[in-house]
């Protein structure tokens, strides 16, 4: 399939938009739906993910089930322009990219969800913006400094294995190798998503790696002190009564399952969901099962025992209540 002439894949239902924020960043995203509440999709930190690439399953199916879908690119992926550095690097500059695309795009509240580095964002901006979260849903990420990057690696057992982003080289070859290595199913891999994803990691190839530091940083102690104090969680994400969701891979490549077990136990508030046959990219991985977890949650709040089964709830603690509709006499009722 042919890209379009912005250079992404066209995907029924999704809609190219750009709002340029006040302070100068020209920002791509994708759109779904017109009416209805608003979700906010963020995608995940490997070279060339953009808002199409990470939500193109999602996006389109939450819009035709009555809400409206914003899937930005964060700055240096995707279209976004940000040539005056305005946002820095890492999760700190994305938390307030967030905040200011939102306010630009008029969305006071909102359904919230992130992918891996879409993830540890996605926890950041809770803990810094819970007035405007309606509800969460994390998928495959890390959670700040409540669960130290040492803590994941260590509990990996050898170590994170060498990330995928490292592989790129800017041939379609590599991009393929890397999303073929953190994907469950290599049919996911498309000829027209390696396409879309070599341009995009191109374009934005003299900031990729400053910002990725930046990402991983905070957690290794290397980040400006006053930094490290914004973005802590410890004592903030473990407290919020914001409803969240947590589906982590049982297949992860990136971090092992047993990372998610450690942030279980850190998020006591929070539902988690280790599916099966699933990676680092869940939702392009098992799009049905993903799609059908996130309506639920975010049109009734909770998701039903049948979905939840399917979806692989955690058995390693109690089901919560009021996050999952668990069925007449069991022990959570």
């Amino acid at each position: 399939m042919a890209l379009t002439e912005e250079g992404i894949v066209h995907v029924p239902g999704m809609l190219s938009r750009w709002v340029r924020l006040s302070m100068g960043a020209k920002v791509h995203y994708m759109t779904s739906g017109e009416t209805g509440p608003a979700v906010v999709l963020l995608h995940g930190g490997i070279n060339g993910s953009s808002g199409t690439a990470g939500w193109r399953f999602m996006a389109p199916y939450l819009g035709a089930c009555g809400f409206r879908v914003y899937a930005p690119d964060l700055p240096s992926y995707g279209l976004t322009e940000d040539p005056t550095n305005h946002y820095g690097y890492g999760l700190g500059g994305h938390v307030d990219f967030v905040h200011d695309f939102v306010r630009q795009v008029g969305v006071d509240e909102f359904h919230l969800a992130g992918n891996s580095m879409g993830c540890s964002i996605t926890a950041q901006y809770v803990v810094t913006h819970p007035e405007q979260v309606l509800s969460f849903a994390l998928i495959a990420g890390r959670i700040g400094d409540l669960v130290s990057l040492e803590d994941i690696r260590r509990a990996d057992g050898r170590g994170p294995k060498e990330l995928p982003h490292v592989a790129f080289d800017g041939t379609e070859e590599s991009m393929r190798a890397v999303l073929t290595s953190i994907t469950y199913d290599p049919s996911k891999v498309t000829d027209d998503v390696v396409a879309m994803r070599t341009l995009a990691a191109s374009k934005h190839a003299d900031t990729y790696a400053k910002n990725l530091a930046r990402v991983f940083g905070p957690q290794d102690g290397s980040s400006d002190p006053n930094e490290l104090a914004r973005l802590t969680t410890r004592g903030r994400l473990d407290k919020v009564t914001i409803p969240g969701i947590y589906l982590y891979g049982r297949q992860d490549v990136v971090f092992r399952v047993e990372a998610g077990y450690l942030q279980e136990d850190a998020l006591p508030n929070v539902q988690f969901f280790y599916p099966d046959e699933t990676g680092h990219q869940g939702q392009t991985d098992q799009p049905d099962l993903f799609n059908q977890v996130f309506l639920e949650f975010f049109r009734d709040g909770r998701v039903s025992w049948k979905t939840s089964v399917r979806a692989g709830i955690s058995d390693r603690r109690p089901p919560i209540p009021s996050l999952v509709e668990t069925p007449a006499g069991s022990a959570a009722e």
